[in-house]
């Protein structure tokens, strides 16, 4: 009777081992891709990956906030709006719809847009 249930844990165990290291191996495959892939683009992380173009989000809000009257704030705001959308719109103001939503609809804890 113990031998029976020695024998019947280590097929499960055997199991258990086999179905797991599938899974196993392309989790670590996956990172390493990733790694490979961030040093070229970055990578959005969740249910949909996909690759997403580099955009340099300081330079792009330097000119965006170059006139503006208080432009450590809105370096600040275009700095995490461009981190979040990838993407700064053209030009000192205005052209906030040529980002899409992602820019057009974030807002601040005031419901002012958040993003200039």
């Amino acid at each position: 009777m113990k031998n029976k249930r020695k024998t019947l844990l280590l097929l499960l165990l055997m199991a258990a081992t086999l179905f797991c290291m599938p899974i196993v191996s392309y989790a670590v495959s996956n990172v390493n891709i990733q790694d490979h892939l961030t040093n070229i683009s970055e990578l959005v992380k969740g249910p949909n990956r996909r690759l997403l173009s580099f955009v340099d989000c300081g330079e792009r809000c330097r000119v965006r906030c170059s006139l503006h009257s208080r432009p450590k704030i809105c370096t600040r705001a275009c700095g995490t709006c461009c981190m979040r959308c990838r993407c700064v719109p053209p030009g000192t103001y205005g052209n906030r719809e040529m980002c899409g939503k992602c820019y057009t609809h974030m807002i601040t804890h005031g419901n002012k847009p958040k993003c200039p």
